[in-house]
């Protein structure tokens, strides 16, 4: 597994002058509904500031791999030890190749965060955030095997970011 290096920032980043020195060569994500940010970076780049390592798990095109998306879906979450087998093997076999499968779903992708909680994220890069509206997501995520898996989660964090575009 490679690693990813997550940066997270809150507050009026937009100001600062690590996004001012990284707006070019980051793709940064504003969360819709808070002063929150995040990017990704196959570096650590420590002269920046603090980032967490990330273990990549997972890395599927969507049906929409084509296009460029400006909006990013993540859920985080813990999972109970003596679940996580067949946690990853929904995530693996269904759920993730799934959702990937849906029009308007540019990438799918799963981490693990190696420190810190919680642990097990997932990303979505997507055309709109209407195709998690769409009949095709929700038949994915109202499957059996789905219904039986969500009840596990733990410290589940969800939100939807959109692309800042750099001037």
């Amino acid at each position: 597994m490679s690693s990813v290096f997550l940066r997270e920032r809150t507050g009026n980043f937009l100001e600062t002058e690590e996004y001012k020195q990284t707006a070019k060569t980051l793709v940064w994500w504003q969360a819709v509904d808070q002063p929150l940010f995040r990017a990704y970076s196959q570096e650590a780049l420590s002269h920046l500031g603090a980032a967490t390592e990330l273990a990549s798990v997972t890395h599927l095109e969507g049906a929409s791999a084509n296009q460029v998306g400006n909006f990013h879906y993540v859920v985080e979450t813990d999972i109970p030890a003596i679940n996580e087998e067949e946690f990853n093997a929904w995530y693996n076999t269904e759920h993730l190749p799934g959702l990937s499968r849906v029009p308007g779903t540019i990438s799918a992708k799963r981490y693990v965060r190696n420190t810190g909680s919680p642990r097990f994220i997932a990303c979505y890069e997507l055309i709109s955030p209407a195709v998690m509206d769409s009949k095709e997501w929700l038949a994915i995520r109202h499957t059996a095997w789905s219904s039986r898996i969500r009840p596990m989660f733990q410290h589940t964090f969800r939100q939807l970011y959109t692309r800042i575009h750099s001037t």
